[in-house]
């Protein structure tokens, strides 16, 4: 054991962390980095630990949502929604740098995408945007990450478990779902949903669903922007459809009943 005293730079790995901002790009003219790739990184490698944040405080609402402990479980989806306000300003930062600024490094990347990024398939998942062929996107320990979420219950299954630990009278539709596929539109359930919306308590668990599934679709949105705005309609790094891709991801909730349910007050 080190006896040297734990210090603010120690205890965080400090000179680990720092030392993580590789950049691959030349300038030709003067045959140093290309000043805009070090952003790039930055707010990737920072998006990746919001990420890891977002599935340490999701996997503790689902595990309090089966164990019935719904007012801890609204906490921590408050703080999941503040994450995501923080990943929709991160966009604001990343928009200060011109197409001709990310043009610079962009061949540098090579066949890197943000497509790969595993956690975010995990976050989909968990969230019941499942999709079988994301996994063959992956090798190695990011597939058995995502085999492992994606055989697992989702944030919304938990939710139906809390109800049935409230004594609802949960449709054998909603209990018995295929926790491997993506969540769809559920009447029997919608129609559950309003006749239990006169408790509070329930009813604020339901909007504070829908602010997730909202904030999720915010940032979606926003990122879909950024990249039309600093590529256009140019395929992605790596091969990926880019924008055109991140198109077809809008507007498709995660919890569908909570939104249909809103024409019926």
């Amino acid at each position: 054991m080190s006896t040297e005293p734990l210090t603010y730079s120690s205890y965080l790995r400090i000179d680990d962390l720092l030392s993580l901002q590789t950049r691959r790009s030349t300038d030709p003219r003067t045959g140093e980095a290309e000043h805009d790739e070090l952003l790039f990184i930055v707010i990737h490698q920072v998006y990746e630990l919001w990420f890891k944040q977002l599935l340490h405080e999701l996997d503790y609402v689902v595990a309090a949502m089966f164990t019935n402990n719904l007012a801890t479980a609204r906490l921590h989806m408050k703080r999941v929604l503040k994450i995501l306000k923080t990943l929709v300003g991160q966009v604001d930062i990343l928009e200060t740098m011109t197409p001709a600024e990310f043009a610079s490094f962009r061949e540098f990347l090579d066949s890197a995408s943000g497509f790969q990024s595993a956690q975010f398939r995990e976050l989909e998942f968990v969230l019941g945007m499942k999709d079988r062929v994301q996994l063959d996107w992956f090798s190695g320990h990011e597939r058995e990450r995502l085999e492992r979420r994606f055989g697992e219950a989702t944030l919304w299954d938990a939710f139906i478990a809390a109800m049935v630990s409230h004594g609802m009278d949960v449709p054998v539709s909603a209990t018995e779902r295929d926790v491997t596929q993506t969540i769809v539109e559920d009447p029997a359930l919608q129609a559950l949903i309003l006749r239990e919306y006169h408790d509070e308590a329930f009813a604020a668990v339901c909007e504070t669903l829908t602010d997730l599934d909202e904030g999720l679709q915010e940032w979606r949105y926003r990122h879909v922007m950024m990249v039309r705005r600093t590529i256009g309609t140019k395929h992605g790094t790596g091969g990926s459809d880019g924008a055109a891709y991140l198109q077809t991801t809008l507007f498709r909730p995660a919890f569908p009943d909570l939104w249909a349910i809103r024409t019926e007050f």
